[in-house]
C-alpha cells in the first residue's frame, strides 16, 4: 500500500498527499545527479584547502570554551550552534560524529574535529533539528544526548517526531511552517526553507524541512537551516523580524547549476543579510564536511569578497572559527 501523508493539509501549498514539497519550481532535471557525479569525479573535486587540511584546522578551529554564565552563542562547525540563554542550553542541528552517514565506514567524513563533546555540556534543555539529512540529524549524537540528558525537549519539523520516539526521546514537539511552541523563556517558530528531506531510499520528502526563529525578551534569532535562496524567505523577516542575530548558509553551493535549489552561495546569503537589515550574522554550513565541489577554505573567502563588493560592514557577516563563542550582549 502506498504511503499517505498523515499530516496532509490541502490548504497548504507545501503539503502533498505523499509528503511535502517546496513552493518554488524544481530546478533539477532528470539525470542531473549523475552528470554532477561524473563531472566531480573527472575533475577530482573537491580540492584540498590551499595550504592543506592541517593548516586549515590551525586557522579555523578551536575547542569550544563553555566557561561563564552570560548569554552566549557558539558555532560548533557546519550547521551546529549552541545557545545559552538565561542559563539554559539549546543545541541546533548537532552533528558531532566522525561521519554523517547511515554507515560507520562510508560517507562524508569530518575534515575538522568537533570542538566539543556532548559529555562536555553542563546541561542541555532543548534541541532543534531542521531536517532529516544526516549532516543535520546525526543518530549517534542524538543517542548520546538521550543517554546523558533524557529530559531534553526536541523540537522538530512535521513528520520527524516518530523517528525520535522510536529512539527513546521522551519529549518531542513537531511543528509545521509558521507554527510555534513556548519553551521556558523562549518562543520557537518553524519557518520555511527551500530544501528537501531523505534518510532512506523510501522516505524522500516524507518529513518537512525548516528554519527556526528563536525569540526571547532580548534575542530575535533566525537560523535558516539548509536552504536555497528564494524570495519566499523574505516573508520570514516581514512576519517575524526584525532580527538581531541570524545564521545563514554559505557552503555546499558548487556547482551552482546543481546546488542552487537547495543551498545558498555566499553572494545570495549576503543579499539576504542586507534585506534583513544587516544583523549580526553567523555564516554556517561550511568548514567540516566536503559535501559539494568547493574547497573547505573557499566559502569564507568568497563571503568576504561578496561583502566588500556590496560595500557592507564585514564585521556584521564574516567567518567565525569553529568552536568560537560570542557574548550575546556584545553582538545584539
Amino acid at each position: 500500500m502506498a504511503w499517505k501523508n498523515p499530516w496532509y493539509d490541502p490548504q497548504k501549498e507545501h503539503h502533498t498527499p505523499e509528503g511535502f514539497r517546496n513552493p518554488e519550481e524544481e530546478l533539477r532535471q532528470r539525470g542531473d545527479l549523475q552528470r554532477w557525479r561524473k563531472e566531480r569525479k573527472a575533475q577530482g573535486l573537491p580540492f584540498p584547502p590551499a595550504r592543506g587540511y592541517q593548516d586549515f584546522i590551525h586557522q579555523w578551529w578551536q575547542p569550544a570554551d563553555l566557561a561563564g554564565q552570560e548569554d552566549a552563542v557558539w558555532w560548533l562547525g557546519h550547521a551546529c550552534l549552541l545557545l545559552r540563554t538565561s542559563g539554559k542550553y539549546t543545541l541546533i542541528d548537532p552533528a558531532l560524529s566522525p561521519r554523517v552517514s547511515p554507515l560507520s565506514f562510508y560517507g562524508p567524513k569530518r575534515k575538522t574535529p568537533a570542538p566539543l563533546k556532548i559529555e562536555d555540556l553542563p546541561a542541555l534543555d532543548r534541541v532543534l533539528i531542521s531536517h532529516s539529512h544526516y549532516d543535520h540529524l546525526d543518530r549517534p549524537t542524538i543517542k548520546k544526548i538521550v543517554r546523558r540528558f533524557p529530559h531534553t525537549h526536541f523540537v522538530v519539523p512535521l513528520g520527524l517526531a516518530p523517528w525520535f520516539k522510536k529512539r527513546g526521546v521522551q519529549r518531542v514537539t513537531q511543528l509545521d511552517w509558521w507554527q510555534s511552541v513556548e519553551e521556558g523563556e523562549l518562543s520557537i517558530s518553524a519557518v520555511p526553507a527551500r530544501h528537501w528531506s531523505m534518510r532512506t531510499p523510501w522516505d524522500r520528502n516524507r518529513s518537512l524541512w525548516c528554519g527556526w526563529v528563536v525569540k526571547s525578551q532580548k534575542l530575535n534569532f533566525w537560523f535558516s537551516g539548509d536552504s536555497g535562496y528564494s524570495e519566499n524567505l523574505l516573508e520570514i523577516a516581514n512576519r517575524l523580524g526584525p532580527f538581531n542575530l541570524a545564521a545563514l548558509p554559505v557552503g555546499a553551493y558548487a556547482p551552482q547549476w546543481f546546488m542552487r535549489g537547495q543551498h545558498m552561495a555566499p553572494e545570495e546569503a549576503v543579499s539576504l543579510h542586507r534585506y534583513l537589515g544587516q544583523p549580526q550574522t553567523i555564516p554556517i554550513h561550511w568548514g567540516v564536511f566536503e559535501l559539494a565541489d568547493e574547497s573547505l577554505d573557499e566559502p569564507p573567502r568568497v563571503l568576504a569578497e561578496a561583502m566588500q563588493a556590496a560595500k557592507l560592514d564585514e564585521q556584521r557577516f564574516s567567518a567565525w572559527k569553529i568552536g568560537d563563542k560570542k557574548w550575546l550582549n556584545n553582538i545584539i
